[in-house]
């Protein structure tokens, strides 16, 4: 479960590990389409942004145009951080 942070304007802000997951599962999302139809989901989300992206998280170097290998090793760091145990969980 991620923490968050209260806003003064009523909205909140989301920390925690479970950012880490929704960002390494959005960049591979849009790594898949941009593969599949060659279109970027955003301005900021150009191929060699999301490659250096799934680089950092994975810590892996990925080749030019290698979007299909980045975005299954994104899934792969996603499922691994669902799948571990959590400091946060109740222990019965």
């Amino acid at each position: 479960m991620s923490d968050y942070l209260e806003r003064t304007n009523g909205g909140q802000s989301f920390t925690g590990s479970d950012v880490n997951i929704f960002r390494a599962i959005a960049i591979a999302s849009a790594l898949r389409f941009y593969a599949k139809t060659g279109m970027k989901v955003n301005r900021a989300y150009t191929p060699r942004n999301m490659l250096n992206a799934a680089a950092e998280m994975t810590g892996r170097k990925f080749k030019a145009r290698d979007y299909i290998g980045a975005a299954d090793a994104l899934e792969a760091l996603a499922d691994a951080a669902k799948a571990a145990p959590r400091a946060d969980a109740v222990q019965s």
